[in-house]
């Protein structure tokens, strides 16, 4: 097993890890570097177009992606993918996925044969894979309903989940919810929500199932420029969990994080200049 030590930073430790998440995410059984605690998740960006293919883009480390590398194809009747870890080393160990059916699947990254994990699922209209969010090790699920209800689904661990627990109501409010990292450097994953004017708030992650986020605060304003938000993990390699928008003329912009609940985001930099708008999911 490769382990890259200090804050992964250099050019080699890059594509060490690069090369780690693409294996893991493609689901060789090849072993993956050991993360360190406190790093975000090293999940790279994928995404899926409407023909039912997907492609995933390897993080440079400065926050910008290699050349996209095909997936998998037949994705068609895809409705979410929300890809998980489940053991806390910040790389992915598989990945949820909803058709349009309502059903709920998990493929682990082992090549075992897929696990249906439930039914009825489409009565949500947002599913964000947040992480740890309940405070056990292994990742967790929230959902939204039409009525802006918010439910959370702990994960065992192993790609099941348990029953539903509401924690929210009048999430209905938001066009976009993201979560997949710690913002605010207090070791609990945190989530952002855009509201239809476009301002975008924080709630920071508390640790505790029963209660699992704590008041908003306002953390900008004019995202409304966007038609997709995404936390996408770490994507410049700097310990810290960063955030993805694309507008509508298919650019891509990286947020990159800084730690700082306040400000929990440097300026945007533009990372793709055209053709994002291909993708109808991001995972």
């Amino acid at each position: 097993m490769a382990k890259i030590s200090g804050r992964r930073t250099g050019r080699a430790a890059t594509r060490l890890a690069a090369a780690a998440i693409t294996a893991a995410l493609v689901g060789t059984g090849a072993s993956a570097f050991a993360a360190e605690p406190g790093d975000a998740p090293l999940f790279g960006l994928a995404g899926l177009d409407s023909s039912g293919a997907s492609y995933y883009y390897t993080p440079s480390g400065d926050g910008s992606l290699e050349k996209r590398v095909p997936l998998d194809t037949g994705w068609k009747d895809v409705k979410f993918v929300g890809r998980v870890d489940n053991n806390a080393d910040n790389i992915a160990d598989g990945r949820w996925q909803v058709d349009t059916k309502g059903d709920i699947y998990y493929y682990a990254n082992d090549n075992s044969a897929a696990k249906k994990v439930g039914y009825g699922w489409d009565i949500y209209n947002t599913l964000v894979s947040v992480g740890q969010f309940g405070g056990a090790e292994g990742g967790d699920l929230l959902g939204r309903d039409a009525k802006g209800d918010l439910y959370l689904y702990l994960g065992y661990g192993d790609g099941t989940v348990t029953k539903r627990m509401k924690v929210g109501y009048g999430w209905d409010i938001y066009t976009d919810i993201a979560g997949n990292g710690d913002l605010n450097g207090d070791g609990k994953n945190d989530l952002v929500a855009r509201d239809k004017s476009g301002v975008l708030w924080l709630y920071k992650g508390t640790g505790n199932q029963k209660d699992p986020y704590a008041k908003r605060t306002e953390i900008g304003s004019g995202w409304n420029a966007y038609n997709t938000i995404f936390a996408a993990g770490d994507l410049n390699m700097d310990g810290i969990t960063d955030l993805v928008a694309r507008n509508a003329k298919g650019e891509l912009y990286l947020y990159r994080g800084t730690g700082n609940a306040a400000a929990p985001y440097k300026p945007k930099a533009i990372i793709g200049t055209s053709g994002w708008n291909t993708y109808r999911l991001f995972f």
